[in-house]
């Protein structure tokens, strides 16, 4: 009965995915052919974050374990652990100014979604080392139109979901070191368990967001990730039931 309950959840997903898509993907569609209207865009796409991760019955608290504050002047590269396709919509609900994604280049694939997600994201085809290599130049552009850059670092989420948080990449620490931009980390809770990739589970809940802190720009980008690494996997185990 728990899984029928499921594929119905997750049928209204695709449902939903539809409508929001037709109603705020026509105007994303047209105004981010123009990198000056981007910021206009990008209020369409978190009314569609916020009505996807909403209307699929779920919601956030947000605690905040440093008391540091974004300038909105500053490009960032944000950064969290990454669980679920929910995630996408939770950082745009999180950043209230322009964000760009660095993600795979096949979730464009998927029905719907993949019409928003190539609007919003810088993809990188990671069997390609031209385009590993690429990313950076797109993303300095990105930057110089004044949007914030969005990578998770374990470059996927793990096939095996006992791992608590997968090896980082080094793309987000070196993207920061040679551009000397902050990068502010999140940590997630709850969305493994509530919105995994296995479509005969999950449950609508409460995810549990922690902001972590910005940390400044190094000359060291493995002391970045590793530092990074550590923060997120602390909260993970301190945080998670």
């Amino acid at each position: 009965m728990t899984k029928i309950l499921n594929y119905l959840w997750r049928a209204w997903m695709m449902i939903l995915a539809f409508v929001c898509t037709i109603l705020f993907g026509i105007p994303v569609y047209i105004l981010s052919f123009s990198k000056k209207h981007y910021k206009y865009a990008y209020l369409f796409i978190r009314c569609w974050s916020y009505c996807m991760f909403y209307g699929m019955g779920l919601r956030y608290e947000l605690t905040k374990l440093s008391q540091q504050k974004l300038d909105k002047n500053q490009q960032y590269v944000f950064i969290s652990n990454h669980t679920s396709i929910m995630d996408i919509m939770l950082m745009c609900i999180l950043c209230d100014h322009p964000i760009c994604f660095v993600g795979k280049k096949e979730l464009v694939k998927i029905p719907i979604f993949g019409t928003i997600y190539k609007r919003i994201c810088v993809m990188v085809d990671r069997k390609s080392a031209r385009s590993r290599a690429d990313v950076y130049r797109r993303c300095a552009e990105k930057m110089e139109e004044g949007n914030s850059i969005v990578i998770f670092p374990e470059g996927g989420v793990p096939d095996d979901t006992s791992v608590i948080l997968d090896e980082f990449k080094d793309g987000a620490f070196t993207l920061s070191s040679k551009h000397h931009s902050p990068i502010v980390i999140f940590t997630f809770i709850g969305l493994k368990e509530m919105f995994p990739f296995d479509k005969a589970k999950g449950y609508p809940g409460k995810v549990q967001v922690y902001f972590n802190g910005i940390l400044p720009p190094s000359e060291s980008p493995k002391e970045l990730k590793l530092s990074s690494f550590e923060t997120i996997k602390k909260t993970l185990l301190q945080h998670h039931n």
